[in-house]
């Protein structure tokens, strides 16, 4: 048995040299393997006799053998591919609002948003690479100064905005120039012209959701630059593209005397469902000193703090227990099956959340599930 482990080990050393302990969102789980091939079964395996095993003094040999076919074998990788339970690869991580807005604004000292075409800071997480904020959502801060255009393009990945701070920028999206105010939610579909500008006195800032992880599997991602910085476009008071603060808060509002908690699920005009097939946004009230129920969703999060201070209690899919402090403009994600409660610890009032989920892609593909814990 020592020898088919360091067999394996070699295999998969060679084959796997980023496996580490350190990085446990790649390394591969292995389990025991069941089928020695000894010099005596070598000959009756699948009832053939096999002149290329049979010449193989050891297995270390076999494994060296195969990685040159461009074939692998499924025993050494069987529990990462089919786990006993769902395994994210991202972690649960916050980014407060006071720590990153001082870099936001150094970077409009440092790059133009002509320059740069998007001033963002993306919030990649720790575990994983750009573009993961969580397995499935990319997530960013992005900054227009007075006067400023981020030049118009159009992209094949859905995104939505949710406005963090300032007034009066604007996006324009396929001539419908749509005015933007904090807690306004943008959308811009895929494939569609669009271009961000300020007319405002101060900085403007939102965050960015879109399904841009989505496209390192299907890589059929694209965009394309419009010929001017802006497309011509006109306002509009009344858009489908644009989902302001104020009727969410009311219909969260609606029963906030007798109920501690409400969630509001964001809906898009044209079809009334999610706001894509891939991502779309919820918010949620949570009233002083209450905490939610405990709930866990096969969907990942990313959460920004509307409003109120609290933290939120989240338990990974291996049982790891964390809690996210929580103020105003604070952002944090959260993977996929992992159990969230949110408690608000203001003394009075409510504290309002806004999230990005990767519900529609989930609940298309028929993996949605959700359990409430005690």
């Amino acid at each position: 048995m020592r020898r088919i482990v360091r067999g394996h080990d070699q295999y998969m050393l060679k084959r796997y040299p980023f496996t580490t302990t350190t990085h446990h969102h790649h390394q591969l789980k292995t389990q025991p393997n069941k089928t020695q091939f000894t010099m005596a079964n070598r000959a009756n395996v699948s009832g053939a006799k096999s002149s290329t095993l049979s010449t193989l003094s050891t297995e270390d040999q076999f494994y060296t053998d195969i990685a040159s076919k461009n074939v692998e074998p499924l025993w050494t990788v069987l529990n990462k591919m089919v786990p006993p339970k769902p395994n994210p690869s991202s972690v649960v991580t916050a980014w407060p609002y006071e720590d990153l807005r001082p870099v936001l604004m150094q970077s409009g000292i440092v790059v133009s948003a002509e320059e740069a075409e998007r001033r963002v800071l993306m919030l990649v997480n720790p575990a994983m690479q750009a573009p993961y904020t969580t397995d499935t959502i990319y997530a960013g801060l992005q900054l227009i100064l007075p006067g400023e255009t981020a030049p118009a393009h159009r992209h094949v990945a859905f995104a939505l905005r949710f406005i963090v701070e300032g007034s009066r920028g604007f996006t324009a999206v396929e001539g419908q120039k749509l005015m933007m105010e904090r807690g306004d939610v943008i959308l811009t579909p895929s494939w569609h012209w669009h271009d961000h500008g300020s007319k405002g006195d101060g900085p403007i800032v939102w965050l960015d959701g879109l399904d841009l992880p989505v496209y390192r599997f299907l890589p059929v991602n694209s965009a394309e630059n419009y010929e001017e910085a802006r497309y011509p476009s006109e306002l509009s008071d009344n858009s489908n593209w644009k989902l302001p603060w104020a009727p969410v808060q009311a219909v969260l509002d609606e029963n906030k005397e007798t109920e501690t908690y409400a969630r509001y699920d964001y809906k898009s005009g044209e079809h009334g469902k999610h706001l894509s097939k891939t991502i779309s946004g919820q918010a949620e009230r949570i009233n002083a000193g209450a905490t939610t129920k405990k709930v866990r969703e096969t969907v990942s999060f990313v959460y920004h703090v509307y409003e109120g201070e609290g933290y939120s209690t989240i338990v990974s899919p291996e049982g790891k227990e964390e809690r996210v402090q929580w103020k105003g403009k604070d952002t944090f994600a959260v993977p996929a099956w992992s159990t969230i409660s949110h408690t608000c610890t203001q003394e009075c009032g409510s504290a309002y959340l806004f999230a990005v989920n990767d519900r529609p892609m989930v609940e298309s593909l028929g993996l949605y599930k959700r359990q409430e814990l005690k």
